[in-house]
């Protein structure tokens, strides 16, 4: 994990230092950004609810033709869901996991208002640790299976992600929503486990996860 990270921080170093150097035009920028997220795991094997979480990165916006501006990004997340289980001491209780790891955004943007308004999108890259669960909720039993929450925490450690977002504001601070949808499946890598298919009786599991973020972004 530590060794993707490194690799992916010295690629986005890389960029920004040439993104910054390449172009002088009046709306090449590099911003700080941090805000709020809100994740929700699809699937139809486990009963899922979103959770708060939050996010924060840089980016490096470059001006490439007319309205179109290109956005280089890498940000650093930690997201929440929770999966509905029962335990020793509780019938129903809710088991939250938390997701870490680095997102890098390559997008195009298209500048609705120059320098004020913005449309973004494109694909994300998402390297990200295991599932990580309360200690104390390490046994609880995932309803509609015989799973405990330590079973699934070795999830996928590299995923895809398409983006679609707005920016609004000034040449200097700017809001940011937009919206991560995971186009793989987070269980890919558990469901390769010979142990973990005896578990589940040869059954594969699926889910993707799809995450809300409003931030704000200030252009250095």
């Amino acid at each position: 994990m530590m060794k993707n990270l490194f690799f992916i921080l010295v690629f986005c170093t890389f960029t920004n230092v040439v993104c910054s150097q390449y172009n002088n035009k009046d709306g090449n920028r590099i911003g700080l950004s941090a805000g709020v997220s809100q994740t929700t795991l699809f699937t139809s094997d486990f009963d899922a609810k979103p959770e708060m979480g939050f996010a924060g990165g840089l980016s490096v916006r470059g001006n490439y033709y007319n309205n179109w501006s290109m956005i280089y990004g890498m940000q650093f997340f930690s997201n929440n869901f929770s999966l509905e289980s029962t335990s020793l001491t509780a019938p129903t209780k809710e088991t939250k996991f938390n997701l870490q790891g680095v997102k890098v955004r390559l997008l195009l943007s298209y500048n609705i208002v120059q320098d004020h308004v913005s449309f973004d999108f494109g694909p994300v890259l998402q390297i990200n640790g295991k599932l990580a669960v309360n200690e104390r909720d390490v046994n609880n039993i995932l309803n509609g299976t015989a799973l405990t929450a330590k079973q699934i925490e070795e999830v996928s450690t590299i995923n895809g992600n398409f983006y679609v977002g707005f920016s609004a504001g000034s040449k200097v601070v700017k809001a940011v929503i937009f919206y991560e949808y995971g186009f793989t499946n987070i269980f890919s890598k558990l469901n390769k486990n010979d142990d973990f298919k005896l578990l589940t009786g040869n059954q594969s599991i699926k889910g993707t996860l799809g995450t809300i973020n409003g931030q704000i972004i200030f252009n250095l």
